[in-house]
């Protein structure tokens, strides 16, 4: 029987930098004997998430198991890929238990779930649950909307206001889509931001949603997988801003690629990504670099002005010694001369 039951494939979507390669890292060594397979849509030019996640391959989820989609946005290119390979995931031997979807940050979780009713894998597989993660100091400080007290109280005096920016859109769209919000980071947001991100998150929902404090993407996967919610079933209690839309834009966003030698302080690098945050209307960096005389790689990831790099492994011997960064920025504000600068030095 198990041959004609539907493989469940979790769908976990969240805003830039909200950790959802971290709690996938976590899943595949803690799959409590599940065989994952995974599919990452990269945003930009560069495969970090895929490289990370291929690292921490295991016989359960041994690295061909583990797909990187780069052509764009899964939800606007589901013929050309997203569709072939999951029907190659499918055909694989053994087959996978259980499909993870890593969206890009920017993603819109519904016209996804919507590309599950295709005739070639309707059959064949099923939504076992949305995952949304939302990162609490972010929520809590409002950075989906310049103030969301006001723009909340504008919306509700005159409907034909709009204050909401792409961000918050992109923010109440995965929220609304979710069957399960992770709230990560809480040490950062402290209890008060965890209580505000909670009500700021309470309010978006267009129905009562669990909501867990993670951090570090530890979570038993019992908790996420195995949710049965059939996703694809329930559209209609799944509003988003774009329903109605044949298709979304991330016109928004910019991507940036810097590419460099050798740096010599990986200190210094964060304090560049720093301050570029604090004078460019940047929304996220990531990448890796090669730091002059260490054999490990440094993996920099930042979220505004809050920066994080470490060493995630060695450097392999066809691997060429450079720094990739991916820089992703508000289209209408972005300067790439100054952000290459910044970096560069």
């Amino acid at each position: 029987m198990s041959d004609l039951s539907k493989t469940p494939v979790t769908i976990i979507t969240g805003f830039l930098g909200a950790g959802k390669t971290t709690l996938i890292s976590h899943l595949i060594r803690n799959a409590g004997g599940r065989r994952l397979a995974v599919v990452v849509n990269e945003f930009g030019t560069v495969g970090v998430d895929g490289d990370i996640l291929k690292s921490c391959a295991i016989p359960d989820c041994p690295a061909e198991n583990i797909v990187e989609l780069s052509n764009g946005c899964i939800c606007c290119t589901v013929a050309d890929d997203f569709i072939p390979t999951v029907e190659a995931l499918l055909k694989l031997d053994p087959k996978p238990d259980h499909i993870l979807i890593e969206t890009s940050g920017l993603a819109l979780p519904k016209p996804l779930l919507k590309a599950f009713d295709w005739p070639a894998i309707r059959s064949r597989i099923t939504v076992d649950g949305v995952i949304a993660l939302a990162d609490a100091e972010a929520v809590a400080a409002g950075r989906f909307a310049p103030d969301v007290a006001a723009v909340d109280a504008q919306r509700e005096a005159d409907d034909s206001i709009d204050h909401e920016t792409p961000l918050s859109e992109v923010f109440e769209d995965q929220i609304a889509c979710a069957d399960l919000v992770l709230l990560t980071k809480p040490d950062l947001a402290g209890p008060d931001g965890v209580s505000r991100a909670r009500d700021i998150i309470a309010a978006e929902a267009p129905r009562p949603l669990p909501v867990i404090e993670v951090a570090e993407g530890v979570v038993d996967a019992a908790v996420l997988l195995g949710l049965e919610a059939g996703a694809e079933d329930d559209l209609a209690a799944r509003p988003s801003h774009h329903d109605g839309h044949h298709d979304h834009e991330h016109d928004d966003f910019d991507t940036i690629m810097i590419e460099m030698g050798e740096i010599t302080d990986p200190a210094d690098l964060a304090a560049r990504v720093q301050h570029l945050a604090q004078t460019q209307n940047i929304l996220r960096v990531k990448g890796y670099a090669a730091v002059a005389g260490k054999p490990m790689r440094l993996l920099v990831q930042a979220v505004g002005a809050r920066v994080r790099h470490q060493y995630d492994r060695p450097w392999r011997a066809d691997e060429a010694r450079i720094t990739r960064l991916v820089v992703i920025a508000e289209h209408d504000h972005v300067n790439a001369a100054a952000i290459r600068q910044a970096l560069e030095g």
